[in-house]
């Protein structure tokens, strides 16, 4: 499987593409196409935070757990969705939450967050991959070793990133973090089914 990744991410990242693990990945993913499955998002976009993202310009990781399971939906970053697909609910939660925090409107419809990436937003999923219609289908077949592996590196690599961490999913991620010398935010997810219980009202982006 050849990585589709920024150069700088190669560089911190090298030993992890040589464990076990990625080649569980590895084998995994070929055995889903070669069965006929579709995967979300296509093989050129798996790694589109990375690309969007280069190491050295890590100032926000935003954390989620798994990529969308609809067709055209995702593109490799995480709580984002390709040009012109309607917005999922979490995602217009998180724009009224900008609205109230720091009053500014998302433009209508575009549910496409590359430009929050390319100014140093790392969109990362905990999963990196999904079978389509299937959430978190690929959830346990190694993707979670390699994030792991990431947070882990801007954590001990960088200083003064901030992490937001929206739901008890990415909320225990907390552990691979250093406290003393990055900013960690917590707040509900941004699920209708949880936003109204500590989301709303959070004012993540006024803190970030």
């Amino acid at each position: 499987m050849e990585v589709q990744i920024h150069p700088s991410w190669k560089e911190v990242l090298k030993d992890e593409f040589t464990k076990p693990y990625f080649q569980q990945i590895v084998t995994f993913l070929r055995s889903e196409k070669a069965a006929g499955k579709t995967i979300y998002p296509p093989g050129s976009l798996i790694f589109n935070a990375f690309e969007q993202t280069p190491f050295e310009n890590v100032s926000v990781v935003i954390l989620g757990q798994d990529p969308y399971h609809g067709p055209g939906q995702a593109h490799g970053l995480s709580f984002s969705v390709q040009k012109g697909v309607k917005l999922p609910p979490s995602l217009v939660n998180i724009f009224k939450e900008i609205k109230s925090d720091i009053g500014v409107d998302m433009p209508a419809g575009m549910g496409d967050l590359t430009h929050w990436a390319q100014q140093g937003v790392l969109l990362l999923n905990a999963a990196l991959t999904v079978r389509a219609g299937e959430a978190y289908s690929h959830a346990k077949y190694g993707w979670a070793d390699f994030t792991d592996a990431v947070i882990s590196k801007i954590s001990a690599e960088k200083e003064n990133v901030v992490f937001l961490l929206w739901g008890k999913f990415a909320q225990e991620k907390q552990g691979l973090i250093d406290a003393t010398k990055h900013h960690v935010l917590k707040a509900a997810h941004p699920s209708p089914l949880s936003a109204h219980n500590g989301f709303f009202g959070s004012k993540h982006f006024s803190k970030t």
